[in-house]
C-alpha cells in the first residue's frame, strides 16, 4: 500500500526546513566572513552575537520578539473582526515568514507577479491571491499545469478588462487547461487610481466576458483602498461601500451561480486602512452563498519607523493594540570630516529610501555601551553612504549607528539573508528572501 501523501502543512514545513542547508558564502552581505562554508542551520546553531560575532557593517537585523508580536497581533485582529487573512507576501518574499503567517491563521498568501507565485508554490503555499490581472501567456501556461497537477491548490487573481479576459482565455485554451482559473473583478479605487475597472458598468462588462468563456470562473470582487485619491477616512469608507454594493449587485444578478461555487470572495486591505475594511466588511449583507471576507495587509509583519508608523489603523483605534517596528539597520561611522558632519557606510543599496530617509535611533560605542542618537540626523543617502548631521561628540569613526527604516516593502528586497535577532543581540535564525 502506498504511503499517505504528507499534509500541505508538512510539505511547507519540510520545504522551509531545507533552507537551513544552504551554504554561507560571499552572496550574503554582512554575514561573518569566517562563516563561509557553514550551512545556514550550522551558523544559526552557533547563536552568535550581532555585535561581537563577526558580522560586518552595514547589517540589517530583524527583531525576533517584535516580529512575533506583530504576527500574533494581526492574527488576533483578523479573528476579532471575522476576517480571513491573506497577507501580501511581496512585502517580504520570505518563505519562512509565509510559514509563520500561515501558522498564525492566515488563509493564504497574497502576491503581485508570476515569479512570486512560483516562489510560494516551491515552498508549498496552497492558497494564493494574485492582486493583479494575469495576462502573461507563459505564466498562464505554468499556472494551468500547476492547477491541473494539484487539486488542492487554490488560486485567485484579478481581472479588470474585457481584453484581459480574452488574453487569459486564449492562453489557457492554448495550454489545454482543465481547471478554470478563479478570478475576482477589480473595482478601481477612483479616477486616477492604479488598476481596476473604473465604473460599476465596466465591472459588469468584465464579469460578462468572464461568463462567456470556460477557462475562467468568477468568484467575487476585490480592490485596493490604499489607492483612493486624496484618501481620507470618509473617502476610503465610501469606496469600500461601493465594493460591497458591487458584490451584492453581482449576486442579485446571478453572476455567482455557475461553476460549483461554494463561497463569494470580497477582498481589500492594504496596511494603512484595514480598520475601514473591517468596518465595512462587517456590514456585508447576507448573499446567496457564504462570503469570504479577505483582508490582504502585509507591511505589518515588520512594520516600520516611518510611513506606516503614522498611518497604521492601530493609531486610529489604539484599543486594538499596537504594531512594533521590527527592523533596525546597523551602519558604521567611516568618516567624520567636521564636527557637524559624519558618514556611515549604509546607503541606497542597504536602506529603504523611497518614502522617508532612515532615522538615527541609537549610537553603539566600541566598548558596547549605547546612547540615544538624539544629536544625529540622516540628511541624505548616496549609493553606499549615509549623510549625517551631528553635534560635536555625538559620534566618532568606528561607532555603530542603529537606523530605523521607513516602508518595509523596500527593505526586504535589499537583503537576501537577514539575521533574526533577540533583544540581547543573539542571532537565532536567518530569514531568506527571494526578490
Amino acid at each position: 500500500m502506498a504511503a499517505d501523501k504528507p499534509a500541505p502543512a508538512d510539505r511547507r514545513a519540510h520545504a522551509v526546513a531545507r533552507l537551513a542547508d544552504e551554504r554561507i558564502d560571499h552572496r550574503f552581505k554582512a554575514l561573518p566572513p569566517d562563516a563561509d562554508g557553514l550551512t545556514v542551520g550550522e551558523l544559526a546553531a552557533q547563536r552568535r552575537n550581532l555585535f561581537t560575532g563577526g558580522f560586518t557593517t552595514p547589517v540589517l537585523a530583524l527583531s525576533a520578539e517584535r516580529l512575533e508580536h506583530n504576527l500574533a497581533l494581526m492574527e488576533e485582529y483578523a479573528t476579532r473582526h471575522a476576517l480571513a487573512f491573506a497577507p501580501h507576501g511581496k512585502t517580504s518574499m520570505a518563505p519562512q515568514l509565509f510559514e509563520r503567517q500561515l501558522a498564525h491563521g492566515a488563509w493564504g498568501i497574497t502576491l503581485a507577479v508570476p515569479h512570486q507565485v512560483r516562489v510560494a508554490r516551491a515552498f508549498g503555499v496552497a492558497r494564493i491571491f494574485l492582486a493583479n490581472e494575469l495576462v502573461d501567456a507563459a505564466a498562464l501556461r505554468w499556472l494551468a499545469a500547476e492547477l491541473d497537477a494539484d487539486p488542492g491548490f487554490r488560486f485567485i487573481c484579478y481581472v479588470d478588462s474585457v481584453r484581459g479576459v480574452a488574453l487569459m482565455d486564449a492562453a489557457l485554451r492554448a495550454a489545454g487547461a482543465r481547471r478554470p482559473v478563479d478570478v475576482v473583478v477589480e473595482l478601481a479605487a477612483g479616477d486616477g487610481a492604479r488598476t481596476g475597472a473604473r465604473t460599476e458598468a465596466d465591472c459588469a462588462a468584465v464579469a460578462d466576458a468572464v461568463a462567456a468563456v470556460g477557462t475562467l470562473r468568477l468568484v467575487g470582487v476585490a480592490g485596493y483602498e490604499g489607492e483612493v485619491p486624496d484618501a481620507t477616512p470618509e473617502r476610503v469608507h465610501a469606496w469600500l461601500r461601493r465594493l460591497v454594493a458591487l458584490a451584492e449587485e453581482f449576486d442579485v444578478a446571478g453572476r455567482f451561480k455557475s461553476g460549483g461555487l461554494d463561497e463569494i470572495v470580497v477582498s481589500a486591505g492594504g496596511s494603512a486602512w484595514f480598520d475601514a475594511v473591517a468596518d465595512e466588511f462587517a456590514d456585508i449583507p447576507r448573499l446567496s452563498l457564504p462570503v469570504l471576507k479577505l483582508l490582504r495587509s502585509g507591511a505589518y509583519v515588520s512594520h516600520d519607523d516611518g510611513h506606516y508608523a503614522h498611518l497604521t489603523p492601530f493609531n486610529r483605534v489604539p484599543s486594538e493594540g499596537a504594531l512594533q517596528p521590527a527592523f533596525r539597520l546597523w551602519a558604521q561611522v567611516v568618516s567624520r570630516p567636521t564636527d557637524e558632519q559624519a558618514f556611515v557606510n549604509a546607503g541606497k543599496r542597504d536602506a529603504a529610501y523611497d518614502l522617508d530617509l532612515p532615522a538615527a535611533q541609537v549610537v553603539r560605542r566600541a566598548d558596547g555601551t549605547e546612547a540615544p542618537a538624539d544629536a544625529v540626523t540622516v540628511t541624505g543617502l548616496s549609493d553606499q553612504h549615509g549623510w549625517l548631521r551631528t553635534a560635536a561628540g555625538a559620534v566618532e569613526v568606528g561607532d555603530w549607528v542603529g537606523l530605523g527604516l521607513s516602508h518595509p516593502c523596500t527593505s526586504f528586497d535589499k537583503w537576501q539573508l537577514i539575521p533574526l535577532v533577540e533583544a540581547d543581540g543573539t542571532v537565532t535564525d536567518y530569514i531568506r528572501t527571494y526578490f
